[in-house]
């Protein structure tokens, strides 16, 4: 058990660190939203992939995934959007974020299943 911790703290600080650049070099709402996209289209890939492999699951998706996607900057940056009056932007802004996150994560193990098939 200490060994999967370990992966999941070193998984989480590297995810972590990678939100944090890009959210540096693309500034919110947008990075927020790119990093969820591309987290939840990687997620759909490891998902498939890790199926013979779950030994790495916990640092990958546990641990980098979960350190790299950002629901609760998604949910500040929409009310943000909100409180400052962007209601149609806020709106927008939800909607694409779940919508894209969820056809990549289906994308990202559709094209893995096949990869691998």
């Amino acid at each position: 058990m200490i060994w999967t911790l370990t992966q999941v703290a070193l998984g989480g600080a590297l995810g972590s660190v990678l939100r944090y650049l890009t959210l540096s070099w693309v500034g919110a709402p947008v990075a927020t939203l790119a990093v969820n996209v591309l987290g939840s289209f990687v997620m759909g890939v490891l998902f498939v992939a890790l199926t013979t492999r779950p030994h790495l699951s916990p640092l990958l998706m546990a641990g980098v995934l979960g350190g790299f996607t950002t629901f609760s900057a998604f949910s500040l940056d929409a009310w943000k959007l909100w409180q400052a009056g962007q209601t149609g932007g806020a709106l927008a802004y939800i909607a694409a974020s779940v919508g894209l996150s969820l056809f990549a994560v289906a994308l990202g193990a559709t094209l893995t299943e096949r990869v691998l098939a």
